[in-house]
């Protein structure tokens, strides 16, 4: 099984779906994305990239190779570029990894097992009470 994201004209993941192995396997058994991605235009149209289940902030979590930074999810962008899947900023303050394609507050979560949320008006975290 393959999964493949389908972009918009600005490289936004409009949706992910998954294609058997019959449909993405050359004459040898072998996986190519070409394969999906043709597959999915001649049935459903729209520009197809494939996206790895397995793969999070640039690791692969079964520990084989990782691909394109992290699994694509509906808003996320694809960044030629980076050859990555980057979800949306959940805040203007916060800055994107470039080793992981992750944001990240400007300032470290607190690591003292208490719970906080981030207040972006003080850019700092809120223990939550």
């Amino acid at each position: 099984m393959a999964h493949f994201a389908e972009l918009d004209t600005f490289y936004n993941v409009v949706r992910v779906v998954v294609v058997g192995d019959s449909d993405t396997a050359d004459e040898n058994g072998v996986e190519q994305e070409k394969l999906g991605k043709k597959f999915l235009h001649d049935m459903l149209g729209g520009t197809w990239i494939q996206t790895s289940f397995n793969t999070r902030c640039g690791q692969h979590q079964l520990g084989g190779t990782p691909f394109r930074k992290n699994y694509a999810g509906k808003g996320y962008t694809y960044d030629q570029t980076r050859d990555a899947f980057i979800p949306l900023q959940p805040y203007p303050s916060w800055l994107l990894d470039e080793d992981t394609c992750r944001w990240n507050a400007p300032v470290p979560y607190p690591d003292d097992g208490k719970m906080y949320n981030w207040d972006e008006d003080t850019t700092s975290w809120v223990i939550v009470e």
